[in-house]
């Protein structure tokens, strides 16, 4: 099968029987999906930039309160390949409108929550919408744009990835300490709605075409390639996560830096996260070994430096900027390496793939990480990450791609 310039392959971009990919690119909609990565990622990680006064008012341990990420990532993970069956006959558009009501659900119960079982219910309830929305987004785009406009068009989308990463730890920080971890949920309920309204004005009409069945799921596992990228994506989330949740609490403790300190250090990490993006997506036109090893070899590098030197606030502070930067570049170019030029003839089943084993590390980080930071402190998890981005490392160079691009 011909390959073109970009990395997709000419049948995916050209196939006759995708009426979607015409000649006029629907900018609109393609944006509304940019909206819709921004929400998901702002509320996903959110639990991190608030957690220390969320765990006072629940009344339990940062470990514990770490755990709204693992319930997120389980949910997203069951949610991915069972949304992509469920919805296989459904018009899109339906599907992502459906994922967005969901995320204004949980938000809503996030904001009034009680008690960890409702927070974590309000957690479950947004790892269905993560799920769901995740497998299906870069299959859509493939359909909203024609083949020339499609690197454009996947930029903008994961751009909502990277703006959330840079408001989303700052911002969450700082109105958690000054209205309360609370407030911080009401803006994302806000920040849904607008989303919502965009999607229902801009969002055609998008047939289903291709059918997912387990069947599909398991022959787009098949391919080698998209397996050795789903073991890197294990080990880079996984280390990331284990310690990205309880950021904060570090922060506090070995530096011992203030809340206005933390949330600059977090807006570093952000805005580093914002060009570690345009990184990737650099990286990852020109060499697939590039941007799948230098982002998790500058997460190892960064995680050692906190170890070793993070008593330093301006030590810390680099470290934590480095790092947001390095795992910027990772969705886009893992996005590229499995979904888009893998398996572009299966990308909702791909799709789903990578969202469930992305959701998976998740999940496995921050149960590992939760149980170092209540068993042997919160520096450990910084240990893990490293060995864990590090092995990630070795595993792309040992067995990922061999042809540049």
């Amino acid at each position: 099968m011909a390959e073109s310039a970009t990395g997709f392959t000419d049948a995916a971009l050209h196939d006759p029987e995708k009426p979607d990919q015409g000649s006029c690119p629907a900018w609109g909609a393609v944006i509304s999906l940019a909206l819709g990565t921004f929400g998901l990622v702002t509320a996903e990680f959110l639990p991190a930039s608030v957690l220390t006064p969320l765990a006072h008012d629940l009344g339990i341990t940062k470990g514990a309160a770490g755990q709204a990420l693992t319930a997120t990532a389980i949910a997203g993970a069951i949610s991915a390949p069972t949304m992509a069956i469920i919805t296989r006959r459904l018009d899109r558009k339906i599907v992502i409108w459906a994922m967005t009501l969901l995320q204004i659900l949980s938000n809503v119960l996030a904001e009034v929550a009680w008690s960890l079982p409702v927070f974590l219910t309000a957690r479950v309830v947004l790892g269905i919408a993560l799920g769901g929305f995740w497998s299906i987004s870069a299959a859509l785009a493939m359909r909203l744009v024609p083949s020339h406009l499609l690197p454009r068009a996947m930029s903008i989308i994961i751009t909502g990835v990277s703006v959330a990463i840079v408001c989303a730890p700052p911002v969450g920080a700082y109105v958690g300490e000054i209205w309360g971890w609370r407030a911080a949920f009401m803006i994302a309920v806000f920040v849904n709605a607008i989303t919502l309204l965009v999607q229902l004005i801009t969002i055609p009409t998008l047939p289903p075409i291709e059918v997912a069945t387990f069947r599909s799921l398991l022959d787009a596992a098949k391919n080698p390639t998209t397996r050795i990228a789903y073991l890197v994506v294990l080990l880079v989330a996984s280390g990331h996560f284990a310690s990205f949740t309880y950021i904060r609490a570090f922060l506090e403790k070995v530096p011992a830096l203030d809340i206005e300190t933390i949330s600059l250090v977090l807006l570093a990490s952000g805005i580093g996260g914002f060009f570690g993006n345009l990184a990737g997506a650099f990286l990852g036109k020109h060499s697939l070994k590039a941007v799948a090893a230098l982002p998790p070899l500058l997460i190892a590098i960064a995680a050692v430096s906190l170890l070793t030197v993070g008593a330093s606030a301006s030590a810390s502070a680099i470290a934590v900027a480095v790092w947001g930067f390095a795992f910027g570049a990772v969705p886009v170019g893992l996005q590229t390496w499995m979904v888009l030029r893998a398996a572009p003839e299966q990308a909702e089943s791909a799709g789903a793939l990578m969202t469930v084993t992305f959701q998976l590390a998740i999940a496995a980080g921050a149960i590992f990480g939760g149980l170092l930071v209540d068993n042997a402190g919160v520096a450990s998890v910084f240990a893990y990450s490293a060995a864990a981005t590090f092995l990630a490392v070795l595993t792309v160079f040992v067995l990922g791609p061999k042809r540049e691009t």
